[in-house]
């Protein structure tokens, strides 16, 4: 309360074109502030609102479409092709391969392969082609955070059918 009266008996004490300086000065920084701040953040807010609500109308249809999806099977290719030429080409295929970094046979059957900075939407949906195309089987997968959102450093093991 001892504040407030200083501050007022502080603007009191101001020569009226001072007081007003300081009031003009005040109500730009205020509008500078809602310009440079709020308006920004609520525009953030809505695309992102609107990215959810986006995400939420996929997720109904993929639950909708999933019994259909499921009854038809997986669709294998019978090309006779080796594990390493399936995944090499369909990692290309579906825009992974720059985050190739390796892959090297693993046991009966097997290849380890190591991605990084692979987007993680697309090696989800990469893996998910490569097991119903080609029945190719996801042994182990270790997945961590390639440091910027979105995106990922893999070690799996993948077996053939």
């Amino acid at each position: 309360m001892a504040r407030a009266l200083d501050l007022s008996s502080s603007l009191r004490s101001l020569s009226s074109r001072d007081r007003r300086t300081l009031l003009l000065g005040s109500a730009i920084a205020a509008i500078l502030f809602v310009l440079a701040v709020v308006l920004p953040l609520d525009r953030s807010v809505a695309r992102l609102h609107d990215q959810v609500n986006r995400k939420q109308a996929d997720l109904v249809w993929m639950r909708s479409a999933a019994p259909e999806i499921a009854a038809a099977g997986p669709m294998r290719r019978a090309s006779g092709e080796s594990l390493i030429v399936i995944v090499d080409q369909s990692a290309r295929e579906s825009g992974l391969g720059g985050s190739l970094a390796g892959s090297q046979p693993s046991g009966r059957g097997g290849l380890n392969v190591q991605l990084e900075k692979a987007p993680f939407d697309a090696l989800i949906g990469w893996l998910a082609r490569l097991s119903q195309q080609n029945g190719v089987q996801i042994e182990s997968a270790t997945i961590d955070t390639a440091g910027s959102p979105g995106t990922v450093n893999a070690s799996l093991v993948l077996k053939s059918p």
